[in-house]
């Protein structure tokens, strides 16, 4: 994103209670999601570990002879009221015994139910063929409809565009919100073999306006020994005031009909909630780089007895590489660049295996997007050989209220591989290389071999997991080091 992107911020969404005021009988889409969800339950409840119990307690309460009917609207009733509970809360503790609606019905790992099961590496919910599947979409409620968004469409995109930057990902206090731009938009969302359909928004049938949205990109993943075709299902967003509306369960409902309908049935994707079945969790670790910024934008703090120049002295880099012949991947560097990465992912247990082309699709650098570089050496008698490779993704947040700095300018760590330096030498490179291109942070999980490099490079810990999931999938839980791939 341009310095000046602030000058293109979306329209506000003071109207948009015109869009939504008066639209629809959310009972509409709850009676759906309930009728939906005890099927799911009656259907699946062996192999999802659930306790019918909980299901046909409504009808059992009364010492009258239901019929079989009745019957189920009393569990639909139960589920209703289940449902009535704090839907704006994303996540919870899964230790606390915390109950989610919507995810407890969904083919995820049971750490409980995995954990006695011999039989790991094997889907949940077994694939069934197109014919078994519902055919038609969800249902909506009444004032909303489903859309394909066209993200080639500089229109669309702006849409798409307004509508995360209003209402998808913010920090706690509210002072630092995702800006993805148009052009990461682009990037994410159309690589090889991306299908229009599963770009999903809802919109305004009164407006047309788009108010909400979720998405799934094709990858093949990689989980233990088993590899097999998935989607990594990312912005999934509700505009905030529909948020009441229970819409999110029928997005998810929606995206994956829609993908089991081309024969692929697991999903990959990642919540900074703890939501039911994680498979893995990960930290973020955080590089200042303009340390002077980071203070004033109330991003990080002048911890006690620290000076502001003493802060910059420990956070000053040279402002040049030490990597012998470290410089920007070009399309003739995709082969061996691709092969040696393809070879580094084979150490982790959850990984993305690339063709060549989805490699140059997500490692080419883009301005504003993804920065990648090589390191290559020559041999005797002449040839070259590309040893290294280092990459991170502009993902910048808007600095709600803040006139002096707007924006906050944050690279994150993508996919790294060193063979002819140590993996620090490597990412100190890394760090001044962002730093030279306007960043003010630097952000990395701790997956892959990343904690050999954050003492030395002093990355301080943030405040929360990221939790990666695998749906449909039952496999044993995994530990950090474990987790070889990067979701935007």
């Amino acid at each position: 994103m341009s310095n000046n992107q602030e000058d293109e911020k979306p329209s506000t969404d003071s109207d948009a209670g015109a869009d939504i005021e008066a639209e629809g009988n959310e009972e509409d889409i709850r009676h759906e999601d309930a009728a939906e969800i005890l099927s799911n339950l009656l259907q699946n409840q062996a192999a999802l570990n659930i306790n019918p119990s909980n299901i046909t307690a409504a009808a059992n309460a009364s010492k009258t002879n239901f019929s079989v009917g009745e019957a189920q609207n009393a569990a639909v009733q139960h589920l209703l009221e289940a449902m009535k509970g704090d839907s704006s809360r994303g996540g919870g503790d899964e230790k606390g015994g915390t109950k989610h609606a919507f995810w407890d019905t969904q083919p995820m790992l049971d750490e409980k139910g995995a954990a006695n099961d011999p039989n790991y590496h094997k889907p949940i919910i077994p694939n069934r063929p197109p014919s078994e599947l519902r055919q038609e979409p969800y249902n909506m409620p009444r004032g909303f409809e489903w859309s394909e968004v066209d993200i080639h469409d500089p229109s669309q995109r702006d849409e798409v565009y307004d509508l995360l930057y209003q209402n998808y990902v913010e920090d706690d206090g509210c002072v630092f919100r995702f800006d993805y731009s148009r052009d990461f938009l682009m990037w994410a969302l159309t690589p090889p073999g991306y299908q229009k359909q599963f770009h999903l928004g809802v919109r305004s049938s009164k407006s047309n306006r788009l108010m909400a949205f979720i998405t799934a990109v094709p990858a093949t993943v990689r989980v233990y020994e088993a590899e097999m075709p998935m989607v990594e299902v990312n912005f999934l967003c509700v505009h905030k005031k529909l948020r009441s509306k229970r819409l999110a369960p029928v997005l998810i409902k929606e995206i994956t009909r829609r993908v089991n309908h081309t024969g692929v049935f697991q999903a990959v994707y990642t919540a900074g909630v703890v939501l039911p079945g994680h498979v893995a969790s990960c930290r973020y670790y955080h590089r200042t780089l303009e340390p002077r910024k980071l203070i004033d934008i109330g991003f990080t703090r002048l911890p006690p007895r620290m000076t502001m120049a003493r802060m910059q002295k420990l956070y000053k880099l040279p402002t040049e590489t030490s990597t012998p012949g470290l410089r920007p991947m070009t399309p003739d560097d995709v082969p061996e660049a691709h092969a040696l990465l393809s070879k580094y992912l084979q150490k982790f247990q959850l990984a993305t295996i690339f063709s060549q082309e989805e490699f140059a699709h997500w490692m080419l650098p883009r301005k504003g997007v993804v920065s990648s570089f090589v390191a290559e050496k020559v041999d005797d008698t002449g040839k070259t050989t590309v040893t290294d490779f280092c990459s991170f993704y502009h993902l910048h947040s808007s600095c709600v209220g803040n006139t002096k700095h707007p924006t906050l300018f944050a690279a994150y760590s993508f996919y790294n591989v060193a063979t002819s330096v140590d993996l620090t030498e490597l990412m100190r490179d890394c760090l001044i290389l962002a730093k030279n291109e306007g960043h003010d942070v630097f952000n990395a999980l701790n997956l892959m071999e990343n904690e050999r490099f954050m003492t030395d490079l002093k990355f301080g810990m943030g405040d929360g997991n990221l939790q990666y999931y695998v749906y449909n999938w039952l496999c044993p839980t995994m530990k950090e080091k474990d987790v070889g791939i990067v979701l935007l």
